[in-house]
């Protein structure tokens, strides 16, 4: 009961992270570059005092910032951006099928051929988000939001998947969020992307970073091995049907049926995929 209560909480915040970017930077409380860096630094801020109160080390100068600290950047940025036109619940629904779809893409091609019940779920999930994107009727997904979602997606997949090489993942995930902070920032200016922020906004973003991101992302890895990794990643699914349910009951968004049913074939087919049997 307790792993499932903290698993849950720890789901909800994954699912904040969406309401809170949503309602700052739709509401005009932040601009996204202004949204990304304080989250990142609040981030960072509460995950370097849970290093220093472990006594764990602070591997900033080691190779794998390179792929850690990047991907990140990536993320929080076109996280940010793609909030500009999204609602929080098809932003969450697209970011997390991207995710599963590109690690499973990448499991198979490093890993063992996929099985006719992978191949399966694979087709269902990109059934679903092909449905959830086309456009038709008065529901229309903005495709420049939707394909920087899509990018958020292939960053923090590519994080993901660079984490199972950290032997300390506190640790890393730390020092990540400390060097993704400047490489961020750069990517910012250079894009030219305004940085206004009301005091409400940058509140939101701290809150961001420090719980729902910070706390939230050190949570899960304290979860994971005791989930087990099949778990870990079919529990993930839940995390976009709470922002959908959240995005409708606080932020006042719609529900196509179009959406709804989209959803439940993305979630699913990839459900279907990353379900392993049990051994006989």
């Amino acid at each position: 009961m307790q792993v499932f209560l903290l698993t849950t909480l720890t789901m909800v915040a994954f699912a904040a992270n969406s309401i809170l970017n949503r309602f700052a930077v739709a509401g005009n409380l932040a601009d996204p570059g202004a949204f990304a860096l304080v989250r990142l630094f609040a981030g960072a801020a509460m995950l370097v005092c849970l290093v220093l109160w472990q006594h764990k080390p602070l591997p900033l100068y080691h190779r794998l910032r390179i792929v850690g600290a990047g991907s990140l950047s990536l993320y929080m940025v076109a996280f940010s951006l793609a909030y500009l036109s999204l609602d929080a619940g098809l932003g969450a629904l697209i970011l997390f099928g991207v995710v599963q779809i590109t690690m499973f893409g990448w499991t198979t091609i490093s890993g063992a051929p996929p099985t006719g019940r992978q191949i399966l779920g694979a087709l269902v999930a990109f059934a679903g988000l092909t449905w959830i994107l086309w456009p038709a009727g008065d529901v229309r997904v903005d495709l420049i939001g939707a394909g920087l979602m899509a990018l958020a997606g292939l960053g923090w997949a590519a994080y993901t998947l660079a984490g199972r090489l950290e032997t300390d993942a506190l640790s890393a995930t730390s020092a990540n969020f400390v060097m993704a902070l400047p490489v961020s920032a750069a990517a910012i200016l250079m894009l030219g992307i305004s940085l206004a922020l009301t005091w409400e906004g940058a509140a939101l973003a701290m809150i961001s970073g420090a719980v729902t991101s910070g706390l939230g992302y050190a949570l899960w890895y304290r979860l994971v091995p005791r989930l087990g990794s099949a778990r870990a990643a079919t529990v993930q699914l839940s995390a976009p049907a709470i922002a959908v349910l959240a995005g409708v009951l606080l932020l006042g968004e719609a529900l196509p049926l179009r959406l709804l049913l989209g959803g439940v074939l993305l979630l699913g087919g990839i459900a279907l995929s990353i379900r392993q049997t049990p051994p006989r």
